[in-house]
């Protein structure tokens, strides 16, 4: 990923900025908002709704949570100047949804309470164990955070397989499931039976749900077990991106509550879930699993118009399809070098744009259009077909709407 990240003008490194801090160009940047952006539709259907966090905060904060004995050895430290306080860079924001869940009095009938918050969070990782976007410094999450009633878990946790089943599918990315409990340590934090209850649900969520799933002890969080979504990429690879977790240590240790039907205080459980997991991870994985061949809804550049001369009849022609295709939401570039047209079509390829279309008298006489679709998107093979500009380009949005993984033409 990190050839043809710099290939495919994806995102840089600076020595001045420093190591495991990626610069993202507008080209990386196009892709990480997609996946973000439909990351958060699926979690607004869920009825998940965006909460914003500082992104620094009181270490009390962690010292409350149980982080700070666990990891405190990978925050960021910072100081002020005007106070005595001490705060730190956020490593994780699951602490910071408490704190809104806390922020008023709630009744059972207001549960649950589901958050959302895609944001970047720091950790001071080994240098020598940063690279490329595999592990980084700086790491945006697609968190979510559900506090709810112990009746509400399998309903919660089955929305949740849902969506991370819809993402991954429509990524054409496999998945199976990591149970992943605690071990015989003393290194988790809340009471054992707790425990065995959590873990038991996890399982019956994922037997319910028909998912392949095998089961790992000490791989669980330090406050509860988890489901991880293990995805093979396109060469047979396993990595694990997405995560589901049970929480009933948190909402205790900061003495979250809710009123039952009778009027007496709960606590509610947390069920923590990133669907992406870092972005800057998955994109490092789903880099290599496309090899750069991104489809349609996620390429930073959908169109590529090729020139053929600077004629006034092309040009125009040119600037109008170019204006129309951006009404209709689409990603284009015009290619107007003084190159060939087959050097032209040749960069496109090497780019690895999904469709180009190249502009000459013909197409302006005829004011037809035969696009050049790339070879994975294919579904015809080599049969060419000639589009009027409209149908072509409502085509291309829809294709980019449905996100599909094909080409619609």
């Amino acid at each position: 990923h990190r050839k043809l990240g710099q290939e495919l003008d994806l995102y840089v490194t600076s020595p001045l900025v420093g190591s495991g801090l990626p610069l993202f160009t507008p080209r990386g940047t196009i892709i990480r908002e997609a996946l973000s952006a439909f990351s958060n539709v699926l979690r607004e259907h869920a009825g998940f709704e965006k909460v914003w966090t500082p992104h620094i905060t009181k270490i009390d904060l962690y010292k409350t949570s149980g982080h700070w004995d666990k990891f405190g050895d990978e925050l960021f430290l910072v100081k002020s100047q005007e106070t005595s306080d001490e705060f730190a860079l956020k490593p994780m924001n699951c602490p910071h949804h408490t704190q809104i869940f806390a922020g008023r009095p709630r009744s059972y009938r207001d549960m649950p309470v589901r958050y959302l918050e895609t944001t970047t969070d720091y950790r001071d990782e080994k240098t020598g164990e940063l690279g490329g976007l595999n592990r980084v410094r700086s790491l945006t999450q697609d968190d979510s955070h559900v506090f709810c009633r112990n009746d509400q878990i399998q309903q919660e946790i089955d929305q949740l397989l849902a969506a991370a089943n819809t993402l991954y599918g429509s990524l054409g990315m496999s998945l199976r499931v990591r149970l992943s409990y605690r071990d015989g340590g003393d290194s988790y934090l809340g009471d054992a039976n707790l425990w065995t209850s959590a873990q038991k649900q996890l399982k019956d969520a994922v037997v319910a749900n028909n998912l392949e799933y095998f089961e790992a002890e000490g791989e669980a969080a330090f406050y509860g077990p988890k489901i991880d979504f293990m995805v093979t990429d396109a060469i047979g690879r396993e990595h694990q991106l997405a995560t589901v977790q049970l929480d009933f240590v948190q909402p205790a240790r900061f003495g979250l509550e809710y009123a039952d039907e009778n009027g007496d205080k709960q606590h509610p459980v947390m069920i923590h879930c990133a669907l992406l997991g870092s972005i800057e991870r998955f994109m490092s994985v789903y880099i290599e699993h496309v090899a750069g061949k991104f489809p349609l809804w996620v390429a930073p550049e959908q169109l590529r118009i090729i020139q053929v001369n600077d004629s006034d009849e092309v040009v125009n022609f040119v600037q109008l399809l170019r204006s129309t295709a951006k009404e209709k939401g689409l990603r284009v570039r015009v290619d107007s070098s003084n190159e060939s047209v087959g050097k032209k079509i040749r960069d496109a390829e090497v780019w690895k744009i999904p469709y180009t279309v190249v502009i000459g008298e013909k197409e302006v006489q005829h004011q037809r259009l035969k696009p050049r679709v790339r070879a994975d998107l294919a579904v015809l093979g080599d049969v060419e077909r000639e589009y009027e500009v409209d149908q072509l380009l409502t085509s291309l949005a829809h294709e980019v709407k449905a996100r599909a993984s094909k080409s619609s033409l």
